[in-house]
């Protein structure tokens, strides 16, 4: 194995960020906004020359977050493969995915005809229980499933890999395991289409991640990180603060 590297994206602005009353819509699309952040991303983003595998979680608009900012590397045939284990944590309609057949039929014609792979999405990816649910406990345990899923795909290419993985931003503090920022009112530390870059951790059984210097150096300069004391306090503090405002245990406000 090479070495392997994540590119962490968090989705482009969606309808259900504009207001509360969005959170009713199902598997909302980009605004135009969002669509000229992917525009933005695509022009300012340092690795495309390296990418080699597209992930996203299978919901509309993070599909469409890594079409429009990464056509440079759908031209070259580079296919994004929709993996349900990122998707988002609340099971409130905006945070629910649509159904495989209805992805099947949007993403099989027009401008973006074959360029999805839907083969890991199968019936019940969207249905929020069980695995799927809104639980801290559950979210916790995809996240690390879908880290050591990346690790197994990086694993099986002899060559440096570059993954790029386009989720949300609630799910992003479980799968880095980094609350930094979570305090937030918007309870993510990440902004729309914002990208951080991670490595493996050597040794570890959770295939945990470590960010690369580059990128913190980018993101907060010289300013010290969280220990991990504080890392714990703070998700402690979100989760009580969550639970509090009705959420199930861990589950995020659909803002993200």
């Amino acid at each position: 194995m090479g070495k392997a590297t994540l590119h962490l994206v968090r989705h482009a602005q969606g309808y259900h960020n504009l207001t509360t009353a969005n959170h009713t819509l199902p598997d909302p699309d980009l605004t135009p906004l969002g669509r000229d952040q992917c525009s933005t991303l695509a022009q300012t983003f340092p690795y495309h020359a390296k990418i080699t595998h597209l992930v996203a979680s299978p919901l509309r608009r993070t599909l469409y977050t890594t079409l429009l900012s990464f056509p440079s590397e759908v031209s070259k045939g580079i296919k994004v493969l929709a993996l349900p284990e990122v998707q988002e944590t609340s099971d409130l309609p905006c945070d629910t995915g649509s159904a495989p057949e209805k992805l099947a039929a949007e993403f099989s014609s027009g401008e973006f005809a074959g360029a999805v792979e839907l083969s890991l999405v199968h019936e019940g990816w969207n249905s929020k229980v069980g695995r799927w649910s809104p639980a801290s406990s559950a979210i916790e345990q995809r996240a690390r499933d879908a880290r050591l899923w990346l690790r197994e795909l990086a694993e099986a290419v002899e060559e440096d890999v570059e993954i790029v993985v386009v989720t949300h931003g609630g799910f992003l503090h479980y799968f880095t395991e980094d609350w930094e920022g979570s305090e937030r009112g918007t309870g993510t530390g990440w902004e729309n289409t914002e990208y951080r870059s991670y490595g493996f951790v050597e040794g570890s059984g959770d295939a945990s991640l470590e960010e690369t210097g580059e990128s913190r150096e980018r993101r907060r300069g010289t300013e010290r990180g969280l220990t991990a004391d504080e890392q714990r306090e703070l998700r402690a503090s979100r989760e009580r603060e969550w639970r509090e405002k009705g959420f199930q245990s861990g589950e995020v406000d659909a803002k993200l």
